[in-house]
This record gives structure tokens, C-alpha cells and sequence, in this order.
């Protein structure tokens, strides 16, 4: 089985649509391994977004990434990593097909509802990096 890590940002939580997005995923047959709510400070936000901290647009991401909590989830599942990118769509709202994720409850670019992890080895860091070992649990 594989797992990913899931972010549902900030504008996820403010239109209230957290509980719709998760029925998604569940709906897709993805188990939820660990969730929490977190503040996402300045060093994990320069952690987290290391691979584009250095372009002009990285401030605008950390203000709209901090502005207020987010939830970080663990979702376990065959193929999990793709199967969660198909259902987002693209990281664009405004060019996202209706019936994906993005299509339907974002915004744009940035206001996109979701992060989820976009490889093995990035889903490996980016779980180390926002739960430890005993905040996840086996299903079996």
C-alpha cells in the first residue's frame, strides 16, 4: 500500500469544504491514516517549500499559507499518490476540469484547495516531515 500526504490550505477551511474534499478521497477507497490541524510557521513553510523559496512568487505562498491553520492528512490506498493527482486535477483552478477537485471548489493557482504529495520519495519526506511515526495509525 502506498501513502501521501495531503494539505487541505486555507481556503479549503475557510469555504468550509474540508468535509467534501475527504469524502472524495474516501469515496476513491483511500484510507486516512493521521490527520491534524497546524499552523504552518515561517521554518516549515521554508522546509516544506524549499524547492521554489527563492522565486519572486514564494511570499505571496507563505502569507496565503499561513494565514490560518491548515489540516494535514495521511491518505493509504493502491496508487494513492496518482489517484489523488487525478482526482485534483491541475494545479490551476481556473483550467481544472469540472468533476475533478480543483475544477470544482478553487479559486486559482494558489486558492487550490489541496497540496498533495507528487511522488514516493516527496511523500516519504514531506509525511517525516509533518507526523511523527506514532501520530499514524494501522488499519489492519
Amino acid at each position: 500500500m502506498q501513502r501521501t500526504l495531503i494539505l487541505l490550505k486555507p481556503d479549503c477551511l475557510e469555504n468550509k469544504i474540508a468535509g467534501q474534499v475527504i469524502s472524495r478521497f474516501e469515496n476513491q477507497g483511500y484510507s486516512i491514516m493521521a490527520s491534524k490541524m497546524i499552523q504552518l510557521d515561517d521554518e516549515l513553510l521554508q522546509e516544506h517549500y524549499a524547492h521554489v523559496a527563492h522565486l519572486p512568487f514564494f511570499p505571496d505562498i507563505a502569507a496565503f499559507m499561513s494565514s490560518r491553520p491548515v489540516m494535514a492528512l495521511i491518505l493509504e490506498g493502491e496508487n494513492v499518490i496518482q489517484g489523488v493527482r487525478d482526482l485534483l486535477g491541475p494545479t490551476d483552478s481556473t483550467v481544472a476540469p469540472s468533476g475533478t477537485i480543483r475544477g470544482d471548489l478553487g479559486t486559482d493557482r494558489m486558492r487550490n484547495v489541496v497540496h498533495a504529495s507528487d511522488g514516493p520519495d516527496t511523500a516519504s519526506a514531506e509525511i517525516e516531515r509533518f507526523f511523527k511515526a506514532d501520530q499514524i495509525c494501522a488499519l489492519s
